[in-house]
């Protein structure tokens, strides 16, 4: 990974990493308008990669034509590649160090690193001129091709059905769907928010609050966009709440889905920064 720097090169040749870079490049810009960072596995999935681990040299593709321009045009780009991030750490592997220490960057222990990072990637999101980067490369903004099911989403859903109720109480019972300890004390269904919604299933915990959507396998692929947008208001309103409670816990929404996430809505679940569990039964 170290060497990524060193041999990612080359941005406009014709070799599988570099066209990866051209496909990547524009999310990356996407997730970085929307201040959302993005996994390796997420962004693999979105650019139809089988193996997250060969982004290492489409992304060092990246950074080195970022180092370029930089030059060209005399001032700094922050290296947009920071935003792609291990789900375990929420930040960059190793294999993207060799960037920050050329940018002066140094730190002593891994928690330095990460405030290091976290303060990069804020960066990344306030850099203003992201749409010339892809008037300069000869880049068109990252296209959405849904926006008819997004229309749909906005119409009313329909009532709960039993396979929506089975698959609400089977989450609220078996915390482990979302990522919680086996054994975890099980969550409480429709929990009211301020706003007057309903949040399907809620794991209210003293280290953590998690908000559930839950969405049947039987779900239209409309409506599971809708719980990707209904994940978006419930982290809002429960961080609004938390903020005006002083509540210092940190907050999580899922998407729990009976069956498997659309293709067509992986960008969208990038660009929202929503987290989905997928085949739950």
């Amino acid at each position: 990974m170290a060497k990524t720097a060193e041999t990612a090169t080359g941005f406009q040749g014709d070799k599988l990493y570099q066209e990866r870079a051209r496909l990547a490049l524009p999310i990356l810009i996407r997730q970085a308008k929307a201040g959302q960072t993005v996994s390796y596995e997420d962004l693999a999935a979105e650019l139809g990669m089988p193996n997250p681990r060969n982004l290492n040299y489409p992304l060092g593709c990246i950074g080195d034509e970022l180092n370029r321009l930089s030059k060209t045009w005399r001032k700094e780009i922050p290296h947009i590649q920071a935003l792609v991030v291990s789900k375990g750490t929420s930040v960059p592997g190793k294999g993207f160090d060799p960037f920050l220490k050329n940018r002066g960057k140094v730190w002593k222990t891994s928690e330095e690193r990460k405030a290091i990072l976290k303060t990069y990637i804020a960066e990344i999101a306030n850099y203003p001129y992201w749409d010339e980067v892809l008037v300069e490369l000869g880049l068109q903004p990252a296209a959405s091709k849904i926006d008819d099911v997004i229309d749909q989403a906005t119409s009313f859903g329909g009532g709960e059905g039993p396979e929506h109720k089975a698959l609400k109480e089977y989450v609220r019972s078996h915390p482990e769907c979302v990522g919680l300890p086996v054994g975890s004390a099980a969550g409480s269904v429709e929990a009211p928010l301020p706003s007057g919604d309903s949040i399907d299933v809620l794991f209210d915990r003293k280290d953590r609050i998690i908000a559930v959507e839950v969405k049947p396998a039987s779900a239209p692929i409309h409506d599971v966009a809708r719980g990707l947008f209904q994940c978006v208001k419930y982290r809002a309103v429960l961080q609004a709440r938390a903020d005006f409670e002083s509540d210092p816990r940190p907050i999580e929404t899922h998407l729990v889905l009976g069956g498997e996430l659309p293709k067509a809505l992986i960008a969208l679940r990038n660009s929202l920064g929503v987290s989905v569990f997928e085949k739950v039964s």
